[in-house]
């Protein structure tokens, strides 16, 4: 297990896993639950095609060369209009490398990850309860993508947890990913502050701020957060914004 990412082997892989891929040489993730071999429930814009911009293109490439895979078929006829779709391992992964995001870590591990959305401080519910999440919102729907607030992140999170961010502020929906960005992006601006930089190193204000932003975004550690929200009135909300 690295800092920079959470590298397995297939064979190590447990049902009820939250596994992630990284994308466009580490500059984001995308994430799903892992089921079995041919089965991976995740979250997207609904548009399972081809990359087109930065943020959408975590949905996988499923049709490449014009092949269609032997055990998803042709997905580039396919569009869901939920955006939660399972897809075979292979098709996830998009030929990139398998990584298991952790639970329950300490917050000394979180603190020294090199970027968000590999781990976090909350504990995985047991793994009967992820997999009926995770198949019960493929049918009923997780809401409309968001790409910092309701992203493939969240929803992986969502099913293991069962935890949801219960205001809309700045940090955004616990996706820690996302929070990276935004954080990084202020941590530039704190530390070029004149009378901050002055006195204190840029580039260690810049860290601490960096860190200390992740800390407080993790929807292990925030305070506002639901304790365990029922799986059924996740999609009954996501009914509603449709």
């Amino acid at each position: 297990m690295g800092v920079l990412s959470n590298k397995i082997e297939r064979k190590q892989l447990k049902r009820g896993d939250h596994i992630y891929s990284w994308r466009q040489a580490y500059l984001f993730a995308h994430h799903g639950i892992y089921v079995n071999e041919q089965v991976v429930i995740h979250f997207t814009t609904g548009t399972p095609t081809s990359v087109n911009s930065l943020f959408t293109s975590s949905a996988p490439s499923f049709d490449t060369n014009n092949i269609p895979c032997p055990i998803c078929g042709d997905r580039s006829k396919t569009r869901t209009k939920n955006g939660v779709f399972s897809s075979c391992l292979d098709c996830f992964l998009s030929g990139g490398e398998l990584c298991r995001f952790l639970y329950g870590v300490n917050k000394l591990h979180f603190l020294v990850q090199a970027r968000g959305g590999t781990c976090t401080l909350a504990s995985s519910d047991p793994t009967d309860e992820v997999i009926y999440r995770a198949i019960y919102l493929l049918e009923n729907g997780f809401g409309d993508y968001h790409v910092s607030k309701n992203n493939c992140e969240n929803f992986a999170m969502y099913c293991k947890t069962g935890l949801q961010v219960i205001t809309n502020d700045s940090v955004g929906g616990g996706s820690g990913q996302a929070t990276s960005y935004l954080a990084a992006a202020k941590s530039v601006v704190f530390s070029s502050i004149p009378v901050v930089a002055s006195y204190y190193s840029p580039a260690l204000v810049g860290c601490l701020w960096y860190s200390r932003k992740r800390l407080i975004s993790d929807i292990g550690y925030r305070k506002d957060v639901t304790i365990k929200v029922p799986v059924e009135r996740i999609s009954e909300m996501a009914r509603r914004e449709n």
